[in-house]
């Protein structure tokens, strides 16, 4: 059997696949990267691990897509599209495979119609494989997709999100099967997305088969999560009864909530009499070989809790939310209520919200609310994307409503006008991209790439200053993770040798160090023998320094009702919707912060006029920060 190699096009797959007397494997890094370590695998690793990896010969490498394309430029310094095209310089052959989140593209919201074709086409240069997903199921969401995909001659892999209840039964997915096929057309891969690693194996298995049974010719891709420690039954249920392409992950990499691994993904199967097509078995030993000893160098993101969590089947938080939730519990201090969110006050919310798929952003408004329902009281502070979702602006609710009583709580006493005024999928209007163009070549000060424009319209403040760090400091993806992520610092005198990627060896000395009378500090480099310098400014003393203010959550509400508006938590400035002088009303949208991917508008409580806007998109603020002023009649009387 020929291997499948990117280029083909998808009548050429679909034969190929239908033919094969065996299944296929894709190595689901990106997913590996997300789930057990924040995302913060860097390129290096993956430029190490490319060799090995191409000629394990697996149908697909998922390396880009879902919250990776932000993490990239938010943390790890590196241009998503650079990465894709450094890696297919190594990886001729293997395609590449995205997860994409339909209407919300590579972000956390839908996005204009223009924006999300534009963004699939520049990706599509590089991506071969698009599985597309949308949290509620709800096909329009991913229909703009579906069509860019597919004009651009790349294999369209719609998916079926899965979870578990009264409502999730067999029915219900193949009809959901028929709607998206009834879109697309035959000729796509199907994708049965158990992002949580949910349900027993036997339940998989009677999924794969009732899909199998009204649809034969359908390839079917199936994707879990070993969160539980049973996601290899999982797949060993889906390929007996007939799924053709399966997710698993290197070895050396695998941990708790991510993809199980390759190899024993292999072993387990071939008791079954089941084989991997063309999969060479000594080149995914030898990829774990080659990313072992790069591990140690993650630690620091690892989940703070190890071992499997069969609870899962309770909480169904995804592998993307697990370790991030462990995460946001330690800085916030709530480690100790975690058992309750989990288990008692998330599965309840769950079922109080429609029991829909707790995946990206859906998943977050879940955690969310469970954890605001714990801290200030059931439903006493809704999200601004909670409401959103009550409002049905992402989409119909699948199975049901939720109970009057939390629109109550959400809207107030007059809900019901709000749910008719409002209410339905958000119609988002196509924007003027020249004039976003025009607007990221003022902030950057020369014309932009295409693929740049691309990156700013998902995530616009995150990707000026990222390009603007390149610009400055130049592509930091050369560096190992033992220099990119070591903690602690480097001392004066020393010396870091390291390899790269392609083998070249390179050296750094670190100082000598010089301060001068205004009290800058010069550092010096010796970078592969060639001296820099950079200088730092002079430090502020705790003398001069300025005494945080810091305000209650009682203090913050009792002054927006005066005018004088204050961040309410920890969070982003991602909107500003008023000016200086302008008019405004009770109840007027003001201000919209983010945290933890979920955006909530800040309401004005007060009428009046804007006297002073304190914060600027894209500023990091503490509860209490001060946002704005609204200038009452009051205030005007007393001038």
């Amino acid at each position: 059997m020929n291997r499948i190699v990117q280029g083909m096009s998808i009548t050429e797959v679909l034969k190929d696949m239908r033919a094969a007397d065996g299944y296929y494997v894709t190595n689901t890094a990106r997913d590996l990267s997300q789930s057990d370590f924040k995302n913060r695998i860097l390129l290096h690793t993956d430029l190490l691990a490319a060799k090995a990896r191409e000629k394990a010969n697996y149908f697909s490498l998922e390396i880009t897509g879902g919250a990776s394309v932000h993490v990239d430029i938010l943390r790890k310094q590196v241009d998503p599209f650079l990465k894709l095209k450094l890696l297919r310089e190594k990886m001729p052959n293997t395609m590449f495979q995205t997860l994409c989140r339909g209407v919300n593209l590579f972000g956390y919201r839908p996005y204009p119609p223009n924006v999300i074709r534009l963004t699939v086409r520049e990706f599509a240069k590089y991506v071969d494989v698009w599985r597309v997903f949308d949290f509620l199921n709800h096909i329009p969401n991913m229909q703009a997709v579906f069509e860019e995909v597919q004009k651009a001659g790349k294999i369209l892999e719609p998916s079926i999100c899965f979870s578990t209840g009264p409502e999730h039964t067999d029915d219900y997915y193949v009809k959901k099967v028929g709607e998206i096929l009834d879109v697309t057309g035959d000729e796509i891969l199907l994708c049965i997305k158990n992002h949580g690693g949910l349900g027993t194996p036997k339940r998989i298995g009677d999924l794969v088969k009732a899909i199998k049974d009204r649809y034969p010719d359908i390839v079917i891709h199936y994707h879990g999560h070993n969160t539980d420690g049973n996601d290899i039954g999982r797949i060993t249920a889906a390929v007996v009864n007939g799924a053709k392409i399966v997710d698993a992950a290197d070895h050396a990499f695998t941990g708790y909530f991510g993809p199980p691994p390759i190899l024993s993904v292999l072993q387990t199967l071939k008791d079954y009499g089941h084989h991997a097509v063309g999969v060479d078995e000594e080149a995914v030993i030898e990829t774990s070989e080659v990313l072992r000893n790069e591990r140690r160098h993650y630690e620091y993101f690892e989940s703070q809790f190890k071992g499997f969590l069969p609870t899962v089947q309770i909480h169904k938080l995804p592998g993307g939310a697990m370790g991030s939730s462990f995460e946001q519990a330690v800085k916030g201090g709530f480690l100790d209520k975690m058992p309750e969110i989990l288990h008692d006050e998330l599965p309840k919310v769950q079922r109080e919200l429609g029991n829909y798929w707790s995946v990206t952003p859906g998943s977050q408004i879940l955690w969310t609310t469970a954890v605001s329902n714990v801290h200030d009281g059931r439903y006493e502070n809704c999200s601004g994307d909670l409401k959103n979702l009550l409002l049905g602006q992402y989409g119909p609710f699948p199975f049901y409503r939720p109970d009057d009583w939390i629109y109550e709580k959400a809207f107030g006493p007059d809900w019901q006008k709000i749910l008719e005024k409002e209410g339905g999928v958000e119609e988002i209007e196509d924007i003027d991209i020249d004039r976003e163009r025009t607007v990221l070549q003022e902030r950057l000060g020369h014309e932009p790439t295409a693929q740049q424009l691309v990156t700013y319209l998902q995530h616009p403040n995150d990707a000026v200053n990222f390009f603007k760090f390149e610009e400055e400091f130049g592509q930091t993806y050369v560096l190992p993770p033992s220099i990119f992520l070591k903690h602690g610092g480097f001392a004066l005198g020393e010396t870091i040798e390291f390899t790269d990627h392609n083998g070249k060896d390179h050296s750094i000395e670190i100082g000598p160090q010089q301060k001068d009378a205004d009290g800058e500090t010069s550092i010096y480099l010796n970078v592969d023998y060639h001296q820099r310098v950079y200088t730092m400014a002079a430090e502020v003393t705790d003398a001069g320094a300025v005494k945080v203010e810091v305000l209650s959550k009682e203090e913050i509400e009792e002054l927006a009702s005066i005018g004088d508006v204050r961040a309410p938590f920890s969070s982003n400035v991602c909107q500003i919707d008023v000016e200086a002088n302008q008019e405004v009303a009770v109840g007027d949208q003001l201000v919209v912060l983010e945290a933890m991917k979920m955006q909530t508008p800040v309401l004005a409580q007060v009428a009046g006029t804007v006297q002073k806007i304190s914060a600027k998109i894209g500023d990091a603020l503490k509860p209490g920060d001060k946002l704005l002023k609204i200038a009452t009649k009051d205030d005007k009387a007393a001038d």
